[in-house]
């Protein structure tokens, strides 16, 4: 593909939720550095539109779209008709993985340069007999390979080492082996896919004080510290364990390119805090780039007109950015 003009494959999540209508609304002004194909059911986004009062002409999957509201697509049917607004049915659970599916497979055979996403519903896609437990996941089982999520904004890159863990089992996930693997996997997109040629990364301890010299918890002593320190011996640029409540001061942030967050809600609210406008979510160490919104399907405003398009066209864009920084 192109590395001017990336093609990116876009998948709109949960029919019943925003996703259409964001789709809808991020071509109605055509951004310049990329292409797009979606992978969606076409009377799906058509009733978008329509509750917009937006234009959206859908075109042929290898069709150039040329005016706001042109849209190329790759049919992917619903079972019967689409859900009413807010109201996710569990029978459009399949169609909903396969167009994931499928979009993803465009990537790995290189007919797309990347992969830009919509809010799910977990919920209704278990319901529906498959087990899911997010996109990232997902996508690390189709291509095969190990992953970490990063959210981001402009002035931000926030990693985790765990995910969607409840709070009584992070320190047991926390373990040399796993944290090497997500600060390898970090550093490597630092360079590869944001061209940062020698990557800081910023790296928090679990323990309020980053354990206090063990007064506080001793998971800094016996795994982080020895992680990083046989890490920075392979030329690794890594600050901390760091304290979290001190770590994101604004003074601070030009010192790394990236934090990794040892849970969810250590590093998550410090980027939200900002507003959800820019933020994105970024699989680091898929064969292609991914980038998703940063919130949910917002079932109780979906077909209203209130969602913002602001998120997916952060994604979209960054998504742009980093194929060139790949193709380059």
């Amino acid at each position: 593909m192109s590395p001017i003009l990336p093609r990116l494959a876009l998948v709109p999540g949960e029919p019943a939720g925003i996703g259409p209508e964001l789709c809808v609304r991020l071509v109605q002004n055509p951004a310049p550095g990329y292409r797009l194909l979606a992978f969606a059911d076409p009377a799906t986004l058509l009733r978008a539109a329509r509750a917009l009062g937006l234009p959206l002409r859908l075109l042929p999957a290898d069709a150039r779209a040329e005016l706001p509201g042109d849209l190329p697509l790759q049919p992917v049917a619903l079972p019967g008709l689409p859900p009413a607004f807010g109201k996710p049915d569990p029978a459009n659970a399949a169609a909903t993985v396969a167009s994931l599916r499928m979009a993803a497979t465009a990537c790995l055979e290189g007919l797309c340069d990347g992969l830009v996403t919509g809010p799910t519903h977990k919920a209704s896609i278990n319901q529906g007999g498959i087990a899911y437990t997010g996109t990232t996941e997902l996508l690390a089982e189709l291509a095969d390979c190990e992953v970490a999520m990063m959210l981001a904004r402009p002035d931000l890159r926030v990693v985790l080492a765990t995910t969607h863990l409840p709070l009584r089992e992070v320190a047991a996930a926390i373990t040399a082996e796993s944290l090497t693997r997500i600060l390898r996997i970090t550093a490597q997109a630092l360079h590869r896919d944001f061209a940062v040629q020698t990557p800081r990364i910023a790296v928090l301890g679990l323990n309020p004080h980053a354990g206090e010299a063990g007064h506080l918890g001793r998971e800094e002593i016996d795994i982080i510290i020895p992680v990083l320190d046989s890490l920075r011996a392979e030329g690794h640029r890594l600050l901390g364990p760091l304290p979290a409540d001190t770590a994101f001061l604004p003074q601070k942030l030009p010192d790394f390119d990236a934090v990794v967050a040892m849970y969810h809600d250590q590093g998550l609210p410090v980027l939200k805090s900002a507003g959800l406008e820019q933020a994105v979510n970024i699989t680091l160490g898929l064969p292609f780039p991914r980038v998703a919104v940063d919130h949910g399907a917002a079932l109780d405003i979906a077909g209203r007109g209130l969602a913002d398009v602001s998120s997916l066209v952060a994604a979209a864009r960054q998504c742009a950015i980093l194929a060139a920084h790949r193709h380059s």
